[in-house]
């Protein structure tokens, strides 16, 4: 932790597993980084550090919308042998495009110690590979 004129800079990284082409909420993991900073009000940014993977907050009660999501997805960055980058497999080049759609970052304030996020909000981790993989995200919180 730096600590510069009673601004706190603090950083963890997560390893999360995946499952293969799957949705995996993390918030708690985030929320145990933001309450270990003691911040209590400033900004948490969150960074996937692939390319074939992704973040997004969504929609965290009903597990109908995360499948909504990946048939969409799936349906518009399909699979097959129209591609010329597969050194990874079939699923590869698919993998870096939903990744381009989507994002790697997201930054969430930080009130009263606790990420501002919505009733309904999630953290989630978009695998978008055909096997389990780990990954890092590299959280960031700034604040006082």
């Amino acid at each position: 932790m730096v600590t510069t004129s009673s601004t706190v800079h603090y950083q963890q990284v997560l390893r999360l597993s995946t499952q293969a082409k799957s949705l995996g909420r993390f918030t708690r993991k985030v929320q145990e980084a933001v309450s270990a900073s003691g911040v209590q009000t400033g900004l948490c940014s969150i960074f996937l550090r692939h390319t074939s993977a992704s973040l997004v907050i969504q929609e965290n009660a009903d597990p109908d919308v995360l499948a909504d999501m990946e048939t969409f997805l799936s349906q518009l960055v399909p699979e097959g042998d129209y591609y010329r980058h597969s050194d990874e497999g079939p699923d590869d080049m698919p993998a870096h495009l939903r990744t381009a759609l989507t994002h790697t970052s997201e930054q969430i304030p930080i009130m009263n110690g606790r990420l501002a996020l919505g009733t309904w909000q999630g953290i989630y981790l978009w695998e978008h590979r055909d096997r389990p993989h780990t990954r890092e995200v590299i959280v960031h919180i700034t604040g006082n």
